[in-house]
């Protein structure tokens, strides 16, 4: 148990490595071999990593008895492969039917897929792709930083005091912060400014859209 503690990072990247080998030989057995039922394995293998990645955290949760970066990280890798994961999966999956179509000469492409392939080249919907990204990645943001400012407070009105008075935001130490402690204030002011530098981008392509 110990030598998971101390390579906790090492075994979560091992995994990951292996979860992106099992997306690919998904593709391979299923597009390249033509083996659909035998690429369904590498699916369920992925999924089963996930599970792992989600049991390590809380092994190491049980162990040290305290929320890390380590926790929070594989958190937001699993909540990502449970939501924008998905959407991701169906653009790699477009994208190895292309690819190993042409490696094989034959048309692996849906009519679908290919409005879809068209579609992304119109600015209005490139546009409103980025603006619900944008506001769903808004609804995380502020459902997270809730939490941790839960986790950090002790009532609502010192959560709302701080709101009112950013005078820590400048102080850079978590003990004026509203946050619990130093590894949960970094990735909060982290996020914090990775939140508005992809909001403003998102909703670049609202304001100043591309010509078709």
């Amino acid at each position: 148990m110990n030598w998971i503690i101390d390579y906790q990072w090492e075994v979560f990247i091992f995994i990951e490595v292996l979860s992106l080998i099992a997306l690919l030989l998904f593709g391979f057995f299923r597009y390249y071999l033509a083996r659909k039922s035998t690429s369904l394995l590498f699916i369920y293998l992925f999924l089963v990593f996930l599970i792992i990645e989600a049991a390590l955290a809380m092994i190491v949760y049980q162990h040290t008895g305290e929320i890390s970066t380590f926790q929070i990280v594989i958190v937001v890798f699993v909540i990502y492969a449970l939501t924008f994961g998905l959407n991701d999966f169906k653009k790699l999956d477009r994208w190895m039917r292309k690819k190993v179509g042409e490696w094989r000469n034959i048309d692996l492409l849906t009519e679908k897929d290919r409005m879809i392939y068209e579609r992304q080249k119109d600015p209005k919907h490139i546009a409103k792709v980025n603006r619900m990204s944008a506001m769903i990645h808004l609804i995380i943001f502020v459902i997270a930083q809730t939490i941790f400012w839960m986790m950090g407070t002790d009532s609502l009105d010192e959560a709302m005091s701080y709101l009112t008075d950013l005078s820590w935001f400048e102080s850079g130490e978590y003990e004026d912060s509203p946050y619990p402690n130093e590894t949960i204030y970094s990735i909060g002011m982290l996020w914090a400014v990775i939140f508005v530098v992809d909001f403003i981008y998102s909703w670049s392509y609202t304001i100043f859209p591309k010509s078709s």
